[in-house]
Formats: structure tokens, C-alpha cells, sequence
């Protein structure tokens, strides 16, 4: 029995040693100017709680900017992100809409174009569903849910009622969810951090504030929470990322458009209230991109509390590139140096983890234009945390 239990032992130590070998490996969902999209922008990921991953973004007609004809797609994997079904549309409307008068006082897109915007996928390990919220010309917001692991939606229904309490606080005129992924708090919130402007200034996406709406019954209805910060006190802060810590509260990091250029983090007990003034964490460089966060999962209870953070690591500038990879083991104090995910253009990005552990990064890759950033793919990283924290 001892000569069995050695030898059991140390077949279990080689394959744990193979199994650890550090990786990263890529794969390109989406690329520009196919299937009858000049642009794809805008990714999202999640993994249900069955294991598949659903990869989501906008797709757009024009390269021109955020206004315009602009579709929302999504993507399957049931293989931890190796391979993927054919896209298919996330939700199609049957009604026409009227197009946000900021966008027509401001000239950003055309007559008869409809724009869909920012995503944002929240799994309910409760319930097991995915819950999904998309907008409709950034003036607008639905709610549609998938039981069958993203196969098929309900019908949206229309949220923007939520979005009109904010109004006697901050009279909006364009509102955004995310993007990316919300989050779902142990207790069963769900958290999806938004943001808000009055789209009286550059592209009616200025000036802004950052904010948050919550569920406690599992998506059936959407409560505001309180508003996190509002220019001027960070400079038009807005698209968002969400972590509940291990002490149960929950951290924003937000984008924004103020110096010096590192991102801004606010604390909240319950995720919608009362959240901490903002302060500028030195050890994140903030190009004014979108960024994603998640926190790992724990294999024992000995493992460290480990955040994953991701955006373009450039201090010096708005240029989207180098997206890279920094890890927390202390609810986010400190983190460790860069680990360069895309050396060339990269912007937006957003994580999750697959059921072996693999870590999934959807991101924006390559340009179209060297004048401008207008991503050639959408991309999945795949990697382990042996390749986060190793040498190479």
C-alpha cells in the first residue's frame, strides 16, 4: 500500500508539473471589415456558471466613432475559450427608435441608424442564469436574460426608469452601462457600475459622473444606487470596473480624465452607497481607456486574495497599446510590475476565468489606421497564473 500511495504520489506531482507549465496562447473572434462590420469594439466576457464562455461586443457598420448603425454579437465556447461557435446577435430590436437628440444636435451619426451600446453580461451563480443589460442610443436601457447558457435571450425589457431616478441628482441626457461584465456580490446583488452626461460636450459624451444600479431579486427589477463621483471632482469620470474585496466591500476602479493619469478607486460596504471620495492609486496608469478587473478564484484557503487587473500600461500618454497584466494578492494595496499581454495597439479589454483555471482576456488588437485607434481584431488571451507571475 505505501509503494502504491509513492508512486500515486508522484505520477499526481509529474502531472501537477505538466498541468503548470506556463501559457499563453491566442485566438481572434472578431475582425474588421468582415461580415459586414468595418468595426468591432467594445468587448465582454463572462463564464457561466455550466462552464461555457460567452464573449459579447458592438459591432459597427461605420469606423466614424461611438454613434451610429451598431449591432450587438456574441460568441460560444464550451472548451474553456479554445474554439468558438459561430456569432450570433445578442438581441434584436422589432421597434424603431429615435435617435438621442444630443447626438443629432452634435451631428454624430445619420438619419435612419440605430445604435446599440455597451453590453454588459452579469452571471448569477445563484440562479444560474445570465443576465444581460444593453442600450438603445445611449438613452435608453434593457434587460434580457439567458437560461440556456447565452443559446437564447428573453424578450428586453426596457429599464430606462431606473436611469430617470438618477435625473433630480444629475439631469443626464446620455447614459452607458459598463462595459464589460457586472458582478454579483455574495449576498446575490447584482452590481453594474454606469455612467451618466449631460452630452453638452466632446463627442455628447461630456461632462459625466459615475454611478451604480443594483438587484436583490435576481434581475426582476433594477433599484439606483448612489452617485460615486462626478466631474469636476475627477475630471469626466466614466466607464467603470467592479471587485468585491474579501472583507465584503466592494472597489470601483474608474476611468477619467484628470491628472495625474492613473485611475481612480472608490470603496462602497454594500456596492451601492455611500462610496469613499476618490482617490488616484500611483501603481495603475490611467491612458483614459477602459480597463477590466476580476478577482481570481481560490484553489484553498491558504491561496493569497489575488485581483487581476488589465488596461494599456502607458504613463505617458492616450495612446492605446501594450495591454498588460497586473496582480494584487492584497485586495488591491500593491501590485506587482506589468506583464505585457499585447506589446503593439491594444485598448479595451475584460476577464474571466474558465472552470480549469485558464484566464481569459477579450481584448481590442491591432489598428486599422495608424492616425487612429480603430482595432484590426477582437482577441482572447488564454493564460495560467504560472505565466502571470513567471519570469518569461
Amino acid at each position: 500500500m505505501i509503494r502504491v500511495s509513492i508512486t500515486a504520489f508522484a505520477f499526481l506531482l509529474g502531472l501537477q508539473n505538466i498541468i503548470a507549465q506556463p501559457f499563453l496562447e491566442k485566438v481572434d473572434l472578431f475582425e474588421a471589415n468582415k461580415d459586414g462590420y468595418a468595426l468591432y469594439r467594445i468587448p465582454g466576457i463572462v463564464v457561466t456558471k455550466k462552464g461555457t464562455v460567452l464573449a459579447y461586443c458592438e459591432a459597427r457598420k461605420n469606423a466614424g466613432g461611438d454613434w451610429g448603425q451598431i449591432d450587438l454579437m456574441l460568441r460560444r465556447s464550451t472548451d474553456s475559450g479554445k474554439t468558438w461557435e459561430p456569432r450570433q446577435h445578442l438581441v434584436q430590436f422589432e421597434q424603431k427608435f429615435e435617435r438621442n437628440p444630443v447626438a443629432v444636435k452634435q451631428k454624430l451619426g445619420k438619419p435612419g441608424e440605430t445604435t446599440l451600446n455597451n453590453p454588459v453580461a452579469i452571471v448569477d451563480v445563484k440562479t444560474g442564469a445570465v443576465h444581460f443589460l444593453v442600450c438603445v442610443e445611449y438613452a435608453r436601457c434593457f434587460y434580457l436574460r439567458s437560461d440556456d447558457d447565452g443559446k437564447t435571450f428573453s424578450k428586453p425589457v426596457e429599464i430606462t426608469a431606473t436611469f430617470d431616478k438618477f435625473k433630480p441628482d444629475y439631469d443626464w441626457k446620455v447614459l452607458a452601462t459598463g462595459p464589460g461584465h457586472g458582478i454579483q456580490l455574495v449576498n446575490g446583488r447584482l452590481i453594474v457600475p454606469v455612467w451618466l452626461s449631460t452630452g453638452t460636450g466632446g463627442h455628447a459624451h461630456r461632462p459625466s459622473c459615475v454611478a451604480v444600479i443594483y438587484s436583490d431579486d435576481h434581475g426582476k427589477t433594477w433599484q439606483r444606487g448612489d452617485i460615486v463621483v462626478r466631474d469636476p471632482e475627477l475630471a469626466n469620470p466614466s466607464e467603470t470596473v467592479a471587485v468585491q474585496l474579501t472583507d465584503g466591500r466592494v472597489m470601483f476602479n474608474i476611468r477619467h480624465e484628470g491628472k495625474p493619469h492613473f485611475r481612480g478607486v472608490s470603496f462602497s460596504a454594500d456596492g451601492a452607497t455611500k462610496w469613499t471620495k476618490p482617490k488616484l492609486d500611483e501603481a495603475l496608469p490611467e491612458p483614459i481607456c477602459m480597463a477590466s478587473i476580476i478577482r481570481l478564484p481560490m484553489k484553498s484557503p491558504f491561496d493569497a486574495p489575488r485581483i487581476l487587473f488589465v488596461n494599456p500600461n502607458n504613463s505617458m500618454g492616450r495612446e492605446r497599446k501594450n495591454v498588460s497584466a497586473r496582480l494584487s494578492e492584497d485586495d488591491g494595496k500593491t501590485w506587482r510590475a506589468a506583464k505585457t499581454i499585447e506589446p503593439g495597439a491594444s485598448g479595451y479589454s475584460d476577464l474571466s476565468v474558465a472552470h480549469d483555471g485558464t484566464i481569459l482576456c477579450f481584448y481590442e488588437r491591432g489598428s486599422t489606421e495608424k492616425s487612429a485607434f480603430r482595432p484590426a481584431f477582437l482577441t482572447i488571451a488564454r493564460f495560467n497564473l504560472e505565466w502571470l507571475t513567471g519570469k518569461n
